[in-house]
């Protein structure tokens, strides 16, 4: 299946209006703030994202939504993963249609998740079985995690597979920002590091990444294909974990100290990429479909066209 896409101006203006909100209800400092009281999820903010329609963004107009659609939570959940937006967003925003005050960020739905449960601490609401849940210390100081028993392990939710592949693309975004800034700004020898071709490559290639995965995960949320679906999750998880590393190695020492924020990104890819499924779900559903012959993914977006073959995809770094 082809699919020829290219944003239109209400999705351009809803990608500009969410980074806006963003970056005023949670920018640098309060991002920062949030890393230094771990496990305290802002109710503020949630209600600030409810009444912005964040989680109500698929519901029905006659419900009170706004009657969007994948392609729309797609968009909205890349900035919040640009943007490293702490919360259960994907739970609660799956939830809004179901449980109570979900919609409006009154209330905080969590799901089990495997065998992970995010901020079940925090939560007002759990979706799944979360009797026996331990502490599990995160790597993600934004993510606080609790282990369940083996062997509860449901098949995860298309739609949950595909807004934590847009988160993905979000952090896969951002780094390659950072990392082209960094590169024009820090000197070394009497000039900016990015005039080295090791670094130009570095970066061309965060860019390279992020951009296919960006084309999959949009074409996936046109086409809603669980196969489509899958190939974006791994895309993604790569353009993610690769991204944030290249973009450290870019930054040198100064990208492992506890200032910048380029480990916060690595650190949440490294999550997100268990999260619904992680690889093994992803990889069997796109085995399952190609076994039943070849998909193709390839898209324009916002006026290049970009391609990406699944079936001819290397391993994840």
């Amino acid at each position: 299946m082809t699919v020829r896409f290219r944003l239109d101006d209400d999705e351009l203006a809803l990608r500009a209006g969410v980074r806006a909100l963003l970056g005023r209800c949670f920018g640098r400092e309060r991002l920062r703030a949030a890393v230094d009281a771990p496990g305290r999820l802002d109710r503020e903010l949630w209600r600030t994202l409810g009444t912005a329609g964040f989680f109500s963004l698929r519901l029905p107009e006659a419900d009170g939504g706004a009657g969007g659609g994948l392609p729309e939570a797609v968009l909205v959940f890349e900035e919040a993963g640009r943007a490293l937006l702490p919360g259960p967003l994907v739970a609660t925003h799956l939830a809004a249609d179901s449980v109570p005050g979900a919609a409006h960020g009154e209330t905080v739905v969590t799901a089990v998740d495997g065998e992970l449960v995010e901020w079940l601490d925090a939560a007002d609401t759990v979706r799944g079985d979360a009797r026996g849940a331990v502490p599990l210390r995160s790597v993600d100081p934004l993510t606080p995690l609790h282990r369940l028993p083996a062997g509860r392990c449901p098949a995860p939710d298309p739609v949950a597979v595909l807004l934590t592949a847009a988160e993905q693309l979000g952090t896969a975004g951002r780094v390659c920002e950072m990392a082209v800034e960094h590169a024009r700004t820090r000197k070394q020898f009497g000039r900016p590091i990015g005039a080295f071709q090791a670094v130009q490559h570095l970066c061309a290639e965060l860019l390279v990444r992020a951009e296919t995965a960006r084309a999959a995960v949009y074409a996936a949320a046109v086409t809603a294909d669980p196969a489509d679906i899958a190939a974006a999750r791994l895309l993604a998880d790569e353009a993610a974990v690769r991204g944030a590393r290249d973009c450290l190695q870019v930054h040198g020492g100064m990208g492992f100290t506890w200032e910048a924020d380029v480990h916060l990104h690595l650190k949440r890819a490294w999550v997100r990429a268990r999260r619904a499924g992680g690889s093994a779900w992803s990889e069997e559903r796109l085995a399952a479909a190609l076994a039943d012959g070849p998909v193709a993914v390839s898209g324009a977006v916002d006026g290049e066209a970009l391609a990406s073959d699944v079936t001819d995809r290397g391993t994840r770094g």
